[in-house]
């Protein structure tokens, strides 16, 4: 809703995401509301779009669209506008160079409108390192079946593989091509665990072995955050040196099937899933909870979510108010954390 209680449009979307104009992102959505509301290229990009939910974030899937035709080498007028690939230019420019960009490629732009965010940040895996260690106190048990439901390219199934450096702790193995630093959590005790099953389901499963998985991956992630970008890399190597098998389902009816084969002796299934439902319908995040309620009578089943309640992007008010992802074990709150990772906040 608008502040005069008006239904928001396209263009009220683009200009509150971000609300400035401090990086390409910010630049570019406020540019396109302009160009939407002047019956520009935006608007014939998105025609048929305009009810869409705001849950759906069709800004970001566009962005995403732009960045994989820059990755692509297909538009190299825009390369200096995107830190990443090296970039400095004066964004105010950046407008000019783009809107020939968005009109040279409409249709591949608007099928990109129907790919959600993947961005798989694989830092988001501290979250899961706190969820799992809460859950071996708990239960005793060490040897961890590890389900991940839309887990995208699967890069949160290598939690075992990464180092993780907080304040007072480690984690994971030195000399790992990732090494998730900042993680703070002072006073966290990280349990040893073994995983000795892991697996994912996707809607659109990645396959980061390939030079093109990785670029679709790569272009959900924003251009100028450069860290989050070096942690994709070393992800990515550790995905291709341990392929993980991510298997395109959706979420509820695929863990019902995990679920339904017995588990060994001895181990501890733990579901996870970090900043996906809310891109879900209310049925979907309904399934995987009565799905995994139902388990608990067969086998000991650990659910661990990273996630943002819905509520706190309903509105732009709500979301004048920090909002950070949750970290919770069966329902119970562990910690905070970014949107992308650390530094975890634990709860006391």
């Amino acid at each position: 809703m608008t502040p005069d209680g008006g239904a928001q449009t396209l263009a009220d979307r683009f200009r509150d995401h971000f609300r400035h104009r401090d990086h390409l992102y910010g630049v570019l959505l406020a540019e396109m509301a302009d160009d939407w509301e002047a019956g520009g290229v935006t608007r014939e990009l998105f025609e048929g779009w305009e009810e869409s939910e705001t849950r759906q974030f069709v800004q970001l899937r566009l962005l995403a669209g732009l960045f994989r035709i820059v990755l692509r080498g297909e538009a190299p007028q825009l390369v200096p506008f995107y830190p990443v690939l090296g970039g400095d230019a004066d964004l105010d420019e950046a407008w000019a160079a783009v809107r020939p960009v968005l009109a040279a490629h409409v249709d591949e732009l608007r099928e990109s409108l129907r790919e959600a965010p993947q961005t798989n940040e694989p830092a988001r895996a501290v979250a899961l390192l706190v969820g799992l260690s809460e859950a071996v106190r708990r239960t005793g048990l060490r040897r961890v079946r590890l389900l991940e439901v839309g887990a995208s390219a699967g890069l949160g199934l290598h939690v075992d593989r990464y180092r993780f450096l907080g304040d007072g702790w480690s984690a994971g193995p030195e000399g790992s091509p990732l090494v998730v630093d900042g993680c703070a959590a002072a006073g966290f005790v990280p349990e040893p665990f073994e995983v000795i099953e892991r697996r994912g389901c996707d809607l659109a499963p990645v396959d980061v072995t390939t030079d093109d998985g990785a670029a679709h991956l790569r272009s959900f992630v924003w251009p100028w955050m450069l860290e989050r970008h070096r942690r994709l890399d070393g992800a990515i190597d550790v995905a291709r040196e341990h392929p993980a098998t991510v298997d395109r389902a959706p979420a509820g009816r695929w863990l019902a099937h995990r679920l339904a084969e017995p588990a060994p002796d001895g181990v501890l299934t733990v579901v996870w899933h970090s900043v996906t439902r809310v891109y879900w319908p209310v049925e979907e995040t309904e399934a995987v909870g009565s799905v995994i309620e139902a388990a608990r009578s067969r086998m000991p089943v650990a659910h661990v979510s990273l996630e943002t309640p819905w509520a706190a992007w309903e509105s732009a008010s709500a979301r004048d108010v920090p909002h950070w992802p949750r970290i919770e074990l069966d329902g119970d709150l562990l910690g905070t954390c970014d949107h992308h990772g650390p530094p975890v906040h634990l709860e006391r």
